[in-house]
């Protein structure tokens, strides 16, 4: 039988070994509570909810939460597809809501609900290590609770939750690490959000135990920190994240749980501040927003509204950008979650200088392109280039979402059911919306783009009167030696232009595809779409004569039936130069733009 020991796992990484970081070591026995909020902090937050009116209004709006949360019911061992990441993330809410509005009103039911809920998943079997991120997850969860209500809890209590973080949490962690002839599981060694969610869950629930199991927490600690550290550097140079914002939002929660409570356990940062392009990474979030509160939700993320992302608040404070919070603060002002309040301290003055209304993430190849920052109604236009071997991508080079007079007139439809057979397999380019004609980009012949294919960003240009960017698809379409180049403007703010220009060694039939929620009226050279009360134009500025076509978009299961959404295209008859302008008007008396050559575009903003 194979036995396994912790001892024998051990080697502490080169890397790691010569940062001097401080080690769990250094955590004095029975220093609680010590991860992510101190005392000191809690009671600035106090102070805040009486003179801060966004900190008193979160405070009611969590105390009426928490009040809900006392009659949720207990979690269960269900598996829904492979994963028991359901369960985890709703005991990791409801056991930092419960005992973090504890540690600020001492409302001693908050504490013993969020007690049972740690003791029933303390007697899950397992807390399902084939799919790690719920181990992740959960003993996150734990480690937070433990933490927070040590002194509440009884010993019997404390023995219990301590016994599921190192038995079903950290030494799950650590087999992880020696699996597969000592190389590890996949995410100990990867460059994408699983590798800073397992590594940020593992890592803070080794500093809760630091003081009880040393000698794990320090091999923990080892592990982790490298794990976390490499996929990071992938927000340079500029904060951009190439598996959309959802996933943005996802590692960026993990860096920022395994930061803050490194800095309040050990006064370390754990080398993050250092780390080029994590501090911008708030000005991609906020750049990809439009003004319906929708996300440029390219690769598996949803349509609806963007979450709050507390995170943002500590990036703020850490990184000195008043911005961010300003942000945040703004955009959650009605849906606050417990670390919203509780890193709400006295907000840094803003700098006074205006975030850009448009922005290029070289990193990625996106773009952003605003009308306003004030004006509900404005135009709101981002695409992106970017690689089609990104983790969570899809094919979809060249796709674009659009924001006018308050409703999202471009979707992009997101991701479909991950259990779904094959859908991060063989299958995956099978799916409606993760294949090229689910985008909208170009189809040719309707076939997939190469899925190993990148795109990368040619050109920008901001000014008030107009700004655009340009990407090179051509790698997507296998034109060689042609090119196939994609250009999006936003003229006086107001107007959108989408322009496709393809040059190819032998005729080809090209579709210009987009999805729409919209009812869709067609007229000659043009397309009508109405939600609500606005009104959107749409026109072929070029080739002449060209009409759109307009079918529904419906799929059969087991895909998302894709219900009220339509694609309208237009299609090109086979030649070997062409080009497709089509003008969106969020005001119909507006003028066509003049529509000049991409090359001229490229010329007068070409990045190096």
């Amino acid at each position: 039988m194979f036995r396994f020991s912790l001892l024998g796992l051990f080697v502490m990484p080169a890397a790691f070994a010569q940062t001097g970081l401080p080690q769990p070591g250094a955590i004095k026995p029975g220093t609680h509570p010590r991860l992510m909020v101190t005392e000191a902090d809690i009671a600035k937050v106090k102070k805040a909810i009486e003179s801060d009116p966004v900190a008193r209004k979160w405070n009611e709006l969590l105390q009426a939460k928490a009040k809900k949360a006392l009659e949720a019911p207990l979690p269960e061992y269900k598996l829904v597809g492979p994963r028991l990441l359901d369960t985890s993330r709703k005991v990791k809410e409801q056991v930092l809501l419960l005992a973090g509005m504890y540690r600020l009103d001492g409302d001693r039911a908050k504490a013993d609900r969020a007690v049972k809920e740690m003791l029933a998943a303390a007697e899950f079997p397992d807390w399902n290590p084939s799919h790690f991120l719920d181990v992740a997850e959960m003993t996150f969860a734990f480690a937070i609770g433990y933490d927070w209500l040590h002194s509440h809890l009884s010993a019997a209590e404390r023995a219990t939750i301590r016994k599921a973080i190192v038995e079903k949490g950290l030494k799950p962690g650590l087999l992880a690490y020696s699996a597969k002839n000592g190389k590890g599981e996949f995410w100990t060694y990867a460059t994408h959000n699983w590798a800073q969610v397992c590594g940020g869950g593992l890592l803070v629930g080794s500093l809760a135990v630091a003081d009880t199991d040393p000698q794990l927490a320090k091999e923990i600690y080892a592990r982790t920190v490298p794990t976390l550290l490499r996929p990071t550097q992938r927000f340079a140079p500029d904060g951009g994240w190439d598996e959309g914002p959802g996933y943005w939002a996802y590692a960026t929660e993990y860096v920022c749980y395994a930061w803050a409570a490194a800095q309040t356990a050990l006064k370390s940062d754990l080398g993050l501040k250092n780390i080029k392009g994590l501090g911008e990474a708030g000005h991609f979030w906020i750049q990809l927003i439009g003004p319906t509160g929708k996300a440029f939700n390219f690769a598996d993320v949803g349509e609806g509204r963007a979450p709050g992302v507390p995170q943002m608040l500590w990036y703020a404070r850490e990184f000195h950008r008043p911005a961010y919070a300003e942000f945040e603060r703004n955009r959650s002002a009605n849906s606050p979650g417990i670390l919203h309040l509780l890193w709400c301290q006295e907000p840094e003055k803003p700098s006074g200088k205006a975030l850009p209304l448009d922005a290029v993430f070289r990193g990625v190849d996106v773009a952003c392109f605003h009308g306003s920052r004030e004006d509900p109604q404005a135009t709101f236009v981002a695409f992106k280039g970017g690689d089609n071997k990104a983790n969570h991508a899809h094919l979809d080079l060249g796709t674009f979402v659009l924001d006018a007079l308050g409703e999202r007139w471009a979707v992009d439809l997101g991701s479909d059911n991950y259990n779904l057979p094959g859908y991060f397999g063989k299958e995956r380019w099978t799916y409606y919306r993760l294949k090229t004609e689910g985008q909208n980009t170009l189809t040719l012949a309707g076939a997939n783009q190469d899925e190993s294919a990148a795109a990368k960003m040619i050109a920008f240009h901001s000014s008030a009167d107009r700004s655009f960017a340009v990407t090179d698809l051509s790698a997507g379409y296998r034109t060689k030696p042609g090119s196939v180049l994609r250009g999006v403007g936003l003229y006086q703010r107001q107007v959108v232009v989408v322009q496709d220009e393809f040059q190819t060694p032998t005729p080809a039939a090209w579709t210009w595809n987009m999805h729409t929620r919209a009812a869709v009226t067609l007229a000659e050279g043009k397309a009508t779409l109405k939600q609500g009360k606005a009104s959107l134009e749409m026109r072929i500025l070029e080739p002449k004569g060209a009409n759109f076509s307009v079918a529904p978009a419906t799929q059969g299961s087991p895909q998302n039936e894709n219900k009220d959404v339509s694609r309208l295209t237009l299609n090109l008859g086979k030649g070997k130069s062409q080009r497709i302008a089509v003008g969106f008007f969020p005001h119909p008396e507006a003028a066509d733009p003049a529509i000049e050559p991409l090359a001229k575009w490229v010329s007068a903003g070409k990045l190096k």
